[in-house]
């Protein structure tokens, strides 16, 4: 006995009961709490020395998955305000949408989605580079990394 959902949405949460008649013992039923999540998110930091290149996986736990197959893109951020660097859409060449001179001819888009700047700067610093994976309309995977660049 089992329910299968598909094109699974937020609106699915919810309580699920599972109730069917028996003889002699008459009607069983089991419930469970289904909780849909929009988006899960990972954090972590990664330091680089000045001038050194620096590569950001797009998800690092998710080796096995196929990230080709699915949009994503890259945005850098600092103090709440989040700036779009690359978006690629499947089977698509990326689109560098950085206008900021702060990242032009810096930020390449390298295999398996990898964010991949050259140099570091100091202005690097602190700034969380985050990936986006959409999977479905509803459903968002972030991966947030937090920058630390350190002199020699």
């Amino acid at each position: 006995w089992a329910l299968h959902l598909k094109n699974i949405t937020i609106s699915l949460s919810g309580q699920y009961e599972c109730s069917f008649a028996t003889y002699p013992y008459g009607t069983k039923a089991a419930k469970i709490q289904l909780i849909v999540k929009a988006e899960e998110e990972q954090h972590y930091v990664k330091k680089v020395q000045l001038n050194q290149t620096l590569e950001i996986p797009c998800l690092e736990d998710m080796t096995s998955e196929n990230l080709s197959s699915y949009p994503l893109k890259w945005l850098v951020g600092e103090n709440g305000r989040k700036e779009e660097l690359v978006t690629k859409e499947p089977s698509c060449p990326a689109v560098y949408r950085n206008g900021s001179a702060l990242y032009r001819q810096r930020v390449h888009l390298a295999l398996n989605n990898t964010l991949k700047i050259f140099p570091t700067k100091i202005t690097d610093d602190g700034r969380v580079f985050s990936c986006h994976v959409v999977y479905h309309p509803e459903r968002v995977q972030k991966s947030s990394t937090t920058v630390r660049v350190f002199g020699k």
